[in-house]
């Protein structure tokens, strides 16, 4: 009994069957969260940790009150979200500051909107500023101020209103690899200090090192619809070292968590829709082509770990994941366990020539590729062949929006320039099976 009123003591924050659905001009409604569950304690950071799609930020604006949820509940510290509430700041991937207000002013500006007095304002900002590192850039506007500084302005503004619980949209993401360790370092130091005026942390990353840096648990996101699909508890103690075994070993088990393949998914991966209306990333056959030659080279010699791929290739998940499931997809690679191996066709492929690995990947393309063999079967069939883009696009606009639409069509198009199996007009917007190198 005692434990039971602990743990509901310790929770701040807590989603119980969370869904969200945006409804669409044509075509079924989009899933984006479905059954989320999950709860933020007293004293804790947690990440959540998922790739672009997943719905990371939209279950943070949920929390922050800056969007509403279709279903379920949300609570912070007790109370229900409607709308933004005092116990909840947020930073942002953009910073998002007000580039005709100093720094001072924009600190303030929080403190403003909550309706505190001008002199207690200033004391608080100027705490603020001076906790987070920028003592002496009061009057300073946005654009003098480096990536890092502004983002530190950000951060001044969150905590100083001292909410309960601070939500931080890849707050670091925007800025170069060294700007980011020394805010995340510093931010860090200051809450195993005791010295934030907060009670608990929630990071939305794709950076699979940064979740294993700062957190006490790690909730992973699966997609379409977004939901949490695993829960790491992180026991290490702080400071933590990239290069201590135990940190390398979750970082591996996060990875082999994301590349788990779902029950009942075939080895299309993890992309949205079957058919024709699977909806392709921006991968180009560069990149694709890349990966292969980089898991044949030594030191991995056709099968890498994808933690030791990313570090070579300074790739994050969000960089790597999509590439590495399209090789999956066209059954180059096979991913799985936080793995990478070559197939028996993406060893050839790395051997070929150049008109070599354009033929086979063109073959590849036609039996894995719904869209591609749509579009080459429909062009086959017409005397003349040659098919409008917008035939296709509108059959893809049945099944997901215009901008994904969009964001297919140029990929296979892409995709299938590369392996000569059709060849598009820009300027017509008209496929067709003319010179199709």
């Amino acid at each position: 009994m005692d434990t039971m009123i602990s743990v509901a003591d310790r929770t701040l924050v807590s989603v119980d069957h969370l869904r969200k659905v945006y409804p669409k001009g044509s075509g079924e409604d989009l899933l984006v969260l479905d059954d989320v569950c999950l709860t933020l304690g007293k004293n804790e950071i947690v990440s959540f940790l998922g790739r672009s799609g997943c719905g990371k930020t939209t279950l943070l604006r949920i929390l922050a009150g800056l969007m509403p949820a279709t279903g379920g509940e949300v609570r912070i510290a007790g109370k229900g979200v409607v709308g933004p509430s005092p116990e909840v700041a947020m930073v942002f991937q953009s910073f998002a500051l007000f580039p005709w207000l100093t720094v001072l002013q924009n600190v303030e500006i929080g403190l403003e909107a909550q309706g505190v007095g001008p002199a207690e304002r200033h004391r608080r900002a100027l705490a603020a500023i001076d906790l987070i590192g920028l003592d002496g850039y009061e009057s300073a506007y946005p654009k003098e101020l480096s990536g890092g500084m502004r983002q530190r302005v950000g951060i001044a503004r969150a905590i100083v209103v001292q909410p309960t619980v601070l939500l931080m949209d890849e707050a670091f993401s925007a800025l170069d690899v060294l700007t980011a360790e020394t805010l995340r370092t510093d931010l860090l130091d200051l809450w195993i200090e005791g010295r934030l005026p907060i009670s608990a942390i929630a990071v939305v990353t794709h950076n699979i090192e940064e979740a294993v840096l700062l957190s006490d648990r790690v909730l992973v996101f699966a997609s379409n619809p977004g939901r949490v699909a695993a829960e790491i508890k992180i026991d290490l103690p702080h400071p933590r070292n990239r290069l201590d075994p135990a940190f390398r070993a979750l970082v591996e088990s996060l990875y082999a968590t994301m590349t788990a393949r779902p029950e009942g998914k075939a080895s299309q991966g993890h992309f949205f829709g079957t058919g024709i209306a699977m909806l392709l990333p921006r991968v180009s056959p560069n990149m694709i082509a890349g990966l292969m030659e980089a898991v044949a080279a030594a030191p991995h010699d056709g099968h890498a770990g994808l933690p030791e791929l990313a570090g070579d290739l300074h790739m994050e998940v969000d960089d790597l994941f999509p590439v590495a499931e399209v090789l999956q997809l066209l059954r180059f690679a096979e991913l799985g366990e936080g793995d990478i191996k070559l197939t028996e066709p993406g060893r050839l492929f790395v051997g070929f020539e150049p008109d070599a690995r354009k033929k086979l990947f063109g073959q590849h393309l036609l039996n894995y590729v719904p869209l591609a063999a749509h579009v080459r079967r429909v062009l086959d069939e017409r005397p003349t062949h040659r098919a409008p883009a917008s035939r296709f696009r509108d059959e893809l606009e049945d099944h997901m929006s215009a901008s994904f639409a969009e964001q297919t069509m140029r990929t296979a198009t892409s995709w299938a320039r590369f392996g000569e199996i059709f060849a598009y007009d820009e300027v017509s917007g008209i496929f067709s099976l003319d010179n199709p190198g």
